[in-house]
């Protein structure tokens, strides 16, 4: 069975001037336009293909990527605004989606970026963008054990810090004590579970706890270190960004690695950054 929206697996049952149509089951055949033909696809054939509606409102297929699915959550950049129809918003294919006026709270600004969820307009059947987020987020209360690593979008900011679109279902909120920097408004990044309430709200966190976090974030840095040459312009005075860019943690999830690594003396601490101790090889007795 097609689904409009997603990515479909489709058998080519035609060729024509345009292009080759596809098995679309219950929604028919579907042109899949000539310039997204691979090299060696045949009549028979089958190829994964994205499925919407072009700009004459006809059922089209794509090999090309959009940036979010129906039914997922993703932040866009809005291209243009029509007067009466909405904003059209960038998804990565040749069609702009639309963000209409009614599904905009608050109303999006030219050149902006929004984080939307992109659906299916019931009194259209057309793929449409809305910036009412929690509408359309999963009623199934989260089940997520403490610690999971989980995908993040983060799409607003609170006074106690950050909401985040969990796993293209469920609301997070991570806290702005656990942080070492303000984080922007459409990034994306991996996270993990402190805790889900009893009200199924999820409280995030940017890094792993305790043990299971240092650890490998220490090996990572000790390695980073040997291909450096032994010496990395990092330490507890570093930008969060660049440390954030460099290592993919937090601030503070690289203080207590480097912390823990000078503990059990594997780094000296320069000013600035830090160095690795060479450990000199054990002399052997005489026999």
């Amino acid at each position: 069975m097609a689904h409009l929206g997603r990515f479909n697996t489709l058998t080519v049952v035609r060729e024509t001037q345009s292009g080759f149509y596809l098995d679309g089951d219950q929604l028919g055949e579907i042109l899949l336009p000539g310039r997204y033909i691979p090299h060696g696809l045949e009549v028979g054939g089958e190829i994964e293909v994205f499925v919407y509606r072009d700009s004459e409102d006809r059922l089209v297929a794509t090999t090309e990527r959009p940036r979010a699915c129906v039914g997922e959550f993703a932040c866009m950049h809005v291209k243009d605004i029509h007067e009466r129809a909405g904003a059209f918003l960038d998804w990565g294919l040749g069609k702009d989606l639309l963000l209409p006026y009614r599904e905009q709270k608050p109303k999006v600004r030219m050149g902006e970026d929004v984080v939307v969820v992109v659906v299916i307009d019931p009194d259209t059947n057309r793929i449409i963008a809305s910036t009412m987020l929690k509408k359309h987020m999963s009623l199934e209360a989260p089940r997520y054990p403490e610690g999971a690593p989980v995908d993040m979008l983060i799409y607003a900011e609170t006074e106690l810090g950050y909401n985040a679109v969990v796993n293209n279902a469920h609301r997070g909120l991570i806290y702005r004590t656990n942080l070492a920097g303000p984080l922007k408004i459409g990034a994306r990044m991996n996270g993990f579970v402190k805790s889900v309430r009893e009200d199924g709200k999820i409280d995030l966190s940017i890094d792993a706890a305790g043990y299971s976090r240092v650890r490998p974030l220490s090996e990572m840095i000790l390695a980073e270190l040997e291909r450096a040459g032994g010496r990395l312009n990092f330490d507890d005075s570093s930008d969060p960004e660049a440390i954030r860019e460099r290592f993919g943690v937090s601030k503070k999830a690289f203080k207590q690695a480097i912390g823990a690594l000078y503990r059990d003396r594997r780094i000296l601490l320069l000013d600035p950054g830090i160095q690795l101790v060479v450990t000199p090889p054990s002399r052997g007795g005489r026999g």
